[in-house]
């Protein structure tokens, strides 16, 4: 038998307790949910437990689908869900509508966390290999399991798949972009070295950054007041909502974060507001993202940092496009008095990859690790998966054969017409 079976066990519910009890509102919603997905419901069935000890009964329910079952049940007393749906794909493919369904449920009882997993039956569990091309020389690849979307947007082709390895994956016009499980290595290296050297971030512009995984480790901060997203492509946005709840948590809807869909070079020229932080969370600059890489661009986000702020950027795979990652460190030592470069190897993108923090005042190469644990400590920022004390430091000790990359086509910084720069320790603190 041909179908997909997916099963969540989902705690720490921000969902109204009252949800998690009330019969009535649960039958509903999934029937709601299960038409909105594109499913027949054909019966259903809900139960309510009895109050036991002064706490209120859960919920149990069915509802029978002419492509299968979706099941619920309730823990009320520990803001907990179980969701089990399952489709039969004998006839045709029903597991986007089943993924729509899953995700529509989750995103309904906002749990702080969650476990999922899913059997495929059939001929539809077959694999295939994704390839990435490095440089004209060089390929890597993934083993593929479904295609959960695909969509050809006015910018690029978009592609969500199930993988083995790393669970959901987000490719764009063919690169892979971010997966559930290492994602943390790309995003948390790209925000935290910059925000702990900072101290405590009220406010960060992220160019790019669709998947919410950025403005999710920004939101860690609890001086963080704003964030403002720029995205080219809505489709982005869309699809990491639907489909990569586990990289943004939440974050694309935080009322902190505001979601701008358009040109990121034209949201800067037009910007009056000052930021701690500017993220460059972008593609290759052999993408769409191309105008994002330019000297100009990078000369107007300077006049948008504020007196500590810094700019952070990927600069790509220095072994497989020395060129390119020289040139672009090149144009960065140009504009800003400070670049720090960083380095660290992301399993998903199957090369040691670099990115840069440029400031005129703050240089993260100057924080300690006593320091780094300080602030942490301060911002109350918790079970991280790849940053801490110790691998702040790390970052920045480059192989001999990047530093010496990175001075081959070395110019002479721009010359301070501020103040002196700002140390890690004089930074502002919270």
């Amino acid at each position: 038998m041909q179908g997909l079976h997916l099963t969540a066990d989902l705690s720490a519910c921000n969902a109204p307790g009252a949800l998690l009890c009330d019969l009535s509102r649960l039958r509903q919603l999934c029937l709601k949910l299960v038409e909105e997905a594109g499913l027949c419901a054909v019966g259903d069935r809900f139960h309510r437990f009895p109050d036991y000890a002064g706490q209120p009964g859960g919920v149990t329910g069915m509802i029978l689908l002419a492509e299968s079952h979706l099941a619920l049940h309730t823990w009320p007393e520990q803001s907990a869900v179980t969701l089990d749906v399952y489709v039969c794909n004998f006839s045709k493919d029903n597991s986007e509508k089943a993924e729509t369904l899953l995700q529509a449920l989750i995103g309904h009882f906002d749990p702080r966390s969650f476990e999922r997993h899913q059997i495929r039956r059939g001929a539809s569990q077959a694999l295939h290999w994704g390839d990435e091309q490095l440089n004209a020389h060089s390929r890597y690849g993934y083993q593929l399991g479904a295609r959960l979307h695909s969509e050809q947007t006015p910018y690029q082709h978009i592609e969500v798949f199930e993988s083995p390895q790393f669970g959901r994956l987000f490719r764009l016009d063919g690169d892979y972009m971010t997966s559930e499980r290492d994602e943390f290595f790309y995003h948390e290296a790209m925000i935290h070295p910059a925000a702990i050297a900072i101290g405590a971030p009220r406010s960060a512009l992220i160019l790019g950054g669709g998947d919410g995984g950025s403005a999710e480790e920004l939101l860690k901060y609890p001086s963080m007041q704003r964030v403002v997203i720029a995205e080219l492509d809505e489709a982005v946005v869309r699809v990491a909502r639907r489909f990569f709840t586990s990289v943004h948590r939440g974050a694309l809807d935080d009322p902190r974060v505001k979601v701008c869909i358009g040109d990121g070079f034209a949201f800067v020229n037009q910007s009056k507001d000052l930021f701690d932080l500017v993220v460059l969370d972008l593609t290759d600059p052999d993408t769409p993202a191309q105008a994002l890489y330019t000297e100009a661009l990078f000369a107007d986000i300077r006049k948008r940092l504020s007196p500590q702020g810094a700019m952070v950027l990927h600069t790509g795979a220095p072994l497989f496009k020395p060129d390119a990652v020289a040139d672009l460190h090149a144009a960065l030592r140009r504009q800003f008095k400070k670049v720090a470069p960083l380095g660290l190897y992301i399993p998903l993108y199957g090369s040691y990859w670099t990115m840069a923090v440029c400031s005129d005042t703050t240089d993260p190469r100057l924080c300690s690790s006593d320091t780094v644990k300080a602030r942490l400590r301060d911002n109350r920022i918790e079970a991280l998966s790849y940053y801490n004390p110790e691998i702040h430091s790390a970052l920045f000790a480059l192989p001999n054969y990047l530093k010496r990359l990175l001075q081959a086509k070395d110019e002479a910084p721009r010359q301070s017409t501020s103040s002196s720069p700002t140390s890690c320790r004089q930074a502002r603190a919270a």
